[in-house]
């Protein structure tokens, strides 16, 4: 009873005080909390994922050994001469950290990274963690913010323009042409975009230059733009499709409500009835999906960096999947998902920002 007292005194009460004066900072606090528990979770899955997959990274590093003495026209024993024995494998587990089970794994993985902020080493590369990560995730996020930003773009464009023209042919043809690049397999259209690219030579059919960004700044721009070209109009097709017809739903709604007959009564021209006061009213459910649609298009860019050799997080994520690096693909999934779910406390709190009548915590 005592300790009941005793944290509800330290704990309990300056939390309830903190939530009524500062509603959203509160909001804000509970989502971060909210975020580590999410994360903690998440990795504890992935160990557990990893586990069940079938051999691990001894397994792999003896199969590639085999491969390349074959590939070397060695003979049959020289082949069962260069297999490890049981004792060298077991002393590679040990060296990696996989002998033991996945939660202490989990366990020694997650006190290094808390304690000493140190991601670990990739096991096939021996390289920095942390180096990987940060030489390929800022090529996933520009990619990825700048589908965003033109589909958010055009999406609100052309869904206030054609629920203007809701019922004629010019909306029958948008709504048509919307649901089949909504419902146009993403895979196929990235296949076929660089078919397109490998006939006619009109793009690279790779998305990234050759050379780097500090040998030549303003030419690394301009091919840079050249390279994304395709894998950015299949990112394009594939979002703005649901997202149009989403804030298109929203205007005709918005235009139905009582307000807008009183603004139409009071002589105000649809310009402004249309910008001024119906388009504010779309941008929350926008809001609230756009944390969705950051989430889609960086598990979609998967397949498109996979494609088109795009060197982001996507692919860095494949390739240590199929070679059952573990400590690469936990920092990489941690990472994005932290991302992701940055942009949805963001997302809530840019509700808060434009809708006033939201008050997080508020009573």
């Amino acid at each position: 009873m005592k300790t009941f007292s005793k944290l509800k005194s330290t704990v309990v009460y300056p939390w309830t005080v903190f939530r009524k004066k500062v509603p959203l900072g509160s909001f804000i606090v509970s989502r971060i909390v909210t975020m580590i528990v999410l994360l903690y979770l998440l990795g504890f899955a992935l160990f557990g994922l990893m586990e069940l997959a079938p051999g691990d990274i001894v397994d792999q590093m003896m199969s590639q050994q085999i491969m390349t003495e074959m590939s070397a026209g060695k003979t049959k024993q020289s082949v069962q001469d260069a297999k490890f024995s049981e004792e060298q494998e077991q002393k590679l587990r040990e060296e990696f950290g996989i002998d033991k089970p996945f939660y202490v794994q989990y366990g020694a993985w997650l006190k290094r990274v808390v304690i000493h902020h140190d991601l670990g080493t990739s096991l096939i590369s021996r390289a920095p963690v942390s180096f990987l990560i940060s030489s390929r995730i800022w090529n996933s996020v520009l990619l990825n913010l700048i589908s965003l930003v033109f589909i958010t773009a055009f999406s609100f464009l052309l869904g206030v323009y054609f629920s203007s023209k809701a019922g004629t042919r010019t909306d029958i043809a948008a709504t048509f042409f919307a649901l089949f690049f909504h419902a146009f397999p993403g895979i196929l259209l990235l296949i076929l975009l660089q078919l397109f690219a490998s006939l006619t030579g009109l793009f690279p059919v790779t998305a990234y230059p050759e050379f780097p960004f500090s040998e030549a700044p303003v030419k690394f721009t301009f091919s840079y733009m050249h390279h994304i070209f395709l894998p950015l109009l299949a990112s394009f097709l594939g979002g703005i499709g649901g997202t149009m017809r989403m804030i298109r739903s929203t205007m005709l709604d918005q235009m139905g409500m009582p307000y807008i007959m009183a603004l139409r009564a009071r002589g105000i021209s649809e310009r402004r009835v249309y910008l001024n006061h119906a388009f504010k009213n779309t941008l929350n459910p926008y809001i609230t999906g756009s944390a969705n649609l950051l989430a889609g298009l960086f598990s979609g860019s998967l397949i498109l960096e996979i494609i088109f050799a795009y060197p982001g997080i996507g692919r860095l994520m494949y390739e240590a999947v199929t070679q059952q690096d573990v400590n690469l693909v936990l920092a990489n999934s941690m990472f994005v998902s932290a991302l992701v779910l940055a942009g949805m406390v963001i997302s809530d709190i840019l509700l808060a920002v434009v809708d006033p009548r939201i008050r997080y915590g508020a009573n």
